[in-house]
């Protein structure tokens, strides 16, 4: 495929080889593992001189095309898909630091990696350090003679925190450390951390890659010589993406940028709506003027994303009867479908930390997450605007 094509072209024209069907949409390869007309062969292949494929675990065709087109649209070297899109984190981190090593990491980020920085990886002699967005005294202060890797969300998860890219990429340049980026809100449709100096981008291609909640999925894609060392480690540990969640994801990618256009549209229509809201203590979104990082978003992301979080005047009784009330929009656990989805970290994806935990990255009791569907954006705003009114204490 052209480099010079747009990497949107890219990722609806980028496909592996036909097969002698000469078939126009790329089928499943649904195997565990590949035959080999000749011993040599076999051998070259574990060998790693060929390129030949030898078990689904360690590659696949339907994978390979996935990864090729996320590699596109992050201008990324290299890249390898996992199971989750904790397993990605997981393994971009494992596969590169080892015991005596130490991580500085945003203090705002989701909370199973939260639990992960902070519970697993010091039993395996790994330590980290949490710092708060836009301290850069802090991030300074962090650094330790054993400081191998940075890792950050932007914007982050749930509170929309956005960190400066390019300060992050001439930070970890200057004290020569790995950058890791969790680029899912996002999408590299809006921003592109490797363009800042990322060396590492991690997403869960559950959320907005996939876009129907359908397929469990995550990626890392980056510098060919760290990816490599994320190939060997799944490789034998096996956190590997299945052919048919492969097959899916990269027809997903296909649509990609229109979605993310309306998913946009949607949220900032939302949020300049709901700011106004007598039962809204206040609203957060990157791309409206009112964000504490509007002007670092504005520089580094092409448009705000799709996910806005709000404050419900009532703490977490209003929160929860907020949800209750809810008519259209969905209660789950997760973003990034085609249809609104509602849900109150407090008591979900952040349950497990302390409220001093939840305070320190500004999980608040009435602290709400939405993530903007497709539907009609009036459709959308009702069914928040009814049920802000039945909430209300």
């Amino acid at each position: 495929m052209s480099s010079k094509l747009d990497p949107v072209t890219q990722a609806i024209r980028i496909q592996i080889p036909k097969t002698q069907q000469q078939e126009h949409s790329t089928p499943l390869y649904i195997t565990s593992s590949f035959t080999f007309d000749e011993a040599e062969s076999m051998r070259a292949a574990f060998a790693d001189e060929s390129d030949d494929n030898i078990y689904s675990r360690f590659s696949n065709p339907n994978v390979d095309e996935f990864v090729d087109k996320m590699c596109a649209l992050e201008g990324a070297e290299a890249g390898f898909a996992t199971s989750t899109g904790m397993s990605a984190i997981f393994s971009s981190m494992f596969a590169l630091l080892k015991q005596g090593d130490h991580l500085i990491c945003c203090s705002s980020v989701f909370g199973s990696t939260f639990t992960m920085v902070t519970k697993y990886l010091p039993r395996f002699g790994i330590t980290a350090t949490l710092v708060p967005v836009g301290d850069n005294a802090a991030w300074e202060a962090a650094v330790q003679p054993n400081t191998k890797m940075i890792y950050l969300e932007t914007p982050t998860n749930p509170q929309l925190e956005v960190l400066d890219l390019e300060w992050s990429g001439q930070f970890a340049k200057k004290h020569n450390l790995i950058l890791n980026v969790d680029n899912c809100f996002a999408t590299p449709l809006l921003q592109k951390p490797i363009d800042y100096g990322a060396d590492l981008v991690v997403h869960s291609a559950t959320k907005w890659i996939d876009g129907q909640g359908r397929v469990l999925g995550g990626v890392v894609v980056g510098r060919a010589d760290l990816v490599k060392e994320i190939y060997l480690f799944c490789r034998n540990t096996g956190p590997s993406m299945s052919p048919f969640n492969a097959w899916v994801l990269s027809k997903s990618l296909e649509t990609l940028d229109v979605r993310m256009q309306r998913h946009c549209e949607n949220a900032l229509k939302m949020a300049e709506i709901l700011q106004n809201n007598p039962n809204v203590a206040w609203v957060k979104y990157p791309f409206l003027p009112t964000h504490p990082q509007y002007e670092i978003a504005k520089k580094q992301m092409k448009l705000g994303g799709g996910v806005l979080c709000l404050e419900i005047k009532g703490g977490i009784e209003a929160g929860r009867k907020f949800l209750d009330s809810l008519e259209m929009l969905s209660v789950t656990a997760n973003l990034g479908d085609t249809r609104s989805i509602a849900s109150h970290p407090a008591s979900t994806t952040h349950s497990r930390l302390t409220e001093a935990e939840r305070l320190s990255v500004g999980i608040t009791s009435g602290l709400i997450r939405i993530s903007a569907g497709l539907e009609k954006v009036d459709d959308i705003i009702a069914d928040i605007a009814q049920a802000l009114e039945k909430s209300a204490l």
